[in-house]
């Protein structure tokens, strides 16, 4: 057990080690307690059009129930959070976003949102706290499999990055198809009472075990998936993290967003770093802040890294001048004071396997 944004969360559990978990995930699926995280409903008639004043993302022409990965910005165009919106209609607005800048979130949406409601218009935001509200993730192959018996909510048409509510296990939950691994899964918000009676039932479903922090950040670096703090910050934005597809084509037009002029520059005019994906065929991990060279010189850093269960040798995620960025691209990383060869490759490391109806 570890502290984490200030909750004790499980590193690992005791009838796995992180290798094992993080495999099990690949070929059954894992529970993940992710109840720490900060989940908020947005209501009111201008809802929408507040949340696209903090986040370059086309909420307007995106349906009821469906989700999406989107970013707030700062005025430089740095990023504040990443986090998961879901339309739940044009009045109402479900997020989550990470335990570490639960404050910061906080304090941005209040105040972004307080001027809305100066200006006369409707928009509330109300923050759910750990006592009103887990959130589980179930995770693998075998997520929709596990889950199905026990809900009516009928996942052949929950497609990934959708959303609805339903009784689960008796209990009526929100569920939607995301995560944070690369597989299929979902993610399950139920009221606290009760998270652990439905935790329970899943349990007594199927192949299905419980899983940490430990597993979670090895599926999400093979799936080149972001953590912020690591990964991404305020000094880095959406096209310098290689996430310039959160900017919605219809956003930078009309440069209305936070940091747009800079972020619509740097679309066309390029940046000078760059996030790519590295490889490391043998030795220890490279891990965060490994300073990367090329010819000698230095060219970048890592922010994340950790080795690969999944595909053998280690992983890593970080920041290399642009001009680098091609994959099959040789350079050295310093691990425990010694040179050690690494190549750009991209990302995902491990193909993601999302549930997209054909």
């Amino acid at each position: 057990m570890v502290d984490f944004a200030g909750f004790l969360l499980p590193v690992q559990y005791s009838d796995m080690s992180v290798s094992s978990s993080h495999l099990f995930t690949r070929s059954s699926a894992s529970i993940f307690d992710v109840s720490h995280m900060l989940q908020t409903n947005v209501h009111g008639k201008d809802s929408v059009s507040w949340f696209e004043s903090i986040c370059p993302i086309d909420l307007k022409g995106m349906a009821d129930g469906t989700s999406s990965l989107t970013v707030f910005l700062n005025s430089k165009g740095g990023i504040i959070d990443d986090l998961i919106v879901t339309k739940v209609k044009e009045d109402q607005l479900y997020v989550v976003s990470n335990a570490g800048r639960m404050d910061v979130d906080k304090e941005h949406m209040r105040e972004t949102s307080e001027v809305f409601r100066k200006a006369g218009k409707d928009v509330r935001v109300e923050f759910l706290n750990v006592s009103q509200r887990a959130l589980i993730a179930l995770q693998g192959p075998k997520a929709a499999a596990t889950l199905q018996p026990l809900t009516d909510v009928p996942l052949n048409d929950l497609i990934f990055m959708t959303s609805t509510v339903g009784q689960v296990a008796g209990v009526e939950c929100r569920v939607t198809r995301c995560g944070y691994t690369g597989e299929d899964g979902v993610e399950i918000s139920i009221p606290a009472d009760e998270a652990g009676a439905v935790t329970e039932a899943l349990l007594q479903c199927g192949d299905v075990k419980l899983a940490g922090l430990g597993a979670r950040d090895s599926l999400r670096l093979e799936a080149g998936l972001c953590l912020y703090g690591n990964d991404i910050n305020e000094g880095v934005t959406p096209i310098e993290a290689n996430l310039t597809w959160l900017v919605a084509k219809r956003r930078r037009g009309e440069l209305n967003f936070p940091g747009a002029e800079i972020i619509v520059r740097q679309i066309r005019e390029g940046v000078a770093k760059r996030r790519v994906g590295i490889r490391m065929e043998k030795g220890a991990p490279a891990r965060k802040d490994a300073v990367l060279t090329s010819g000698g010189s230095v060219v970048g850093k890592v922010t994340s890294g950790c080795p690969s269960p999944s595909l053998g040798g280690n992983v890593a995620m970080g920041y290399i001048e642009e001009q680098l960025k091609k994959p099959g691209t040789v350079l050295s990383v310093s691990v425990r004071g010694k040179e050690v060869p690494c190549v750009v490759s991209k990302m995902p490391f491990v193909p993601s396997k999302y549930y997209v109806k054909k």
